[in-house]
């Protein structure tokens, strides 16, 4: 499935039960850091504009922030003889090894300076168990280990969620599929995430599996 095959829904209005979603916009996943996505900085100023909004209307925002150990064991580095992209799969890692990236205190894994992270309510971390790995801001690989999202939003009787971020088919994609298995209704605003596409046709995939989960798909011009 391509992006231009998507229905985009049409004047949503920001209702006092949706929140916002902003997932892993550190240094590490833009354009110069250690697991780059292709032009993720340029999603930035459109993720501040809506943040503004829905700070405007009193609603939430959460940040998701991938928080590695060193010797987390998604790292190629911690596999001899692995290297990053290689395929590796167990119940809690993979389907690839990744370079190191977002280590807990590094620069890396900080959010980029032109997030406005002052709009934000929350902030999830993920990630830092050595032995799994999470994509998804709701749970972690294992599908066991809850990040607390859920029962944060739920507890702020939050029913609709909107996810943008990085990256297209792995974190906003986890996190927009396991939204809807926690319960919320999602939508996924597609001109606000940029992807990785690995392996070679994961977005299409993805975009697939969120269209036959219900997902809905929007963007910024959007929200009227």
């Amino acid at each position: 499935m391509d992006i231009i095959e998507l229905k985009i829904e049409k004047g949503i209005h920001i209702n006092q039960d949706d929140a916002l979603i902003i997932v892993d916009m550190q240094y590490d996943f833009m354009p110069g850091g250690a697991l780059p996505v292709e032009e993720g900085d340029q999603i930035i100023d459109g993720i501040n504009k809506l943040a503004l909004r829905f700070n405007a209307t009193h609603n939430k925002v959460v940040l998701t922030q991938d928080w590695h150990p060193q010797d987390h064991l998604s790292f190629a580095s911690n596999h001899p003889g692995k290297s990053p992209g290689d395929e590796y799969q167990t119940e809690a890692i993979g389907p690839v090894l990744w370079p190191d990236h977002c280590v807990i205190g590094s620069k890396g894994a900080e959010f980029h300076k032109k997030l406005d992270k002052n709009l934000a309510h929350a902030i999830i971390r993920k990630g830092y168990n050595p032995q799994i790995d999470s994509y998804s801001g709701f749970i972690e690989n294992d599908k066991k280990s809850e990040t607390g999202l859920a029962g944060y939003l739920k507890s702020l009787s939050i029913k609709r969620i909107f996810v943008c971020g990085l990256a297209l088919d792995y974190c906003c994609y986890s996190t927009a599929i396991d939204g809807v298995d926690f319960g919320f209704e999602v939508y996924f605003l597609i001109d606000l995430t940029k992807g990785i596409d690995l392996p070679p046709g994961n977005i299409s995939n993805s975009l697939e599996s969120m269209t036959n989960k219900g997902i809905k798909f929007a963007k910024i011009e959007s929200f009227s």
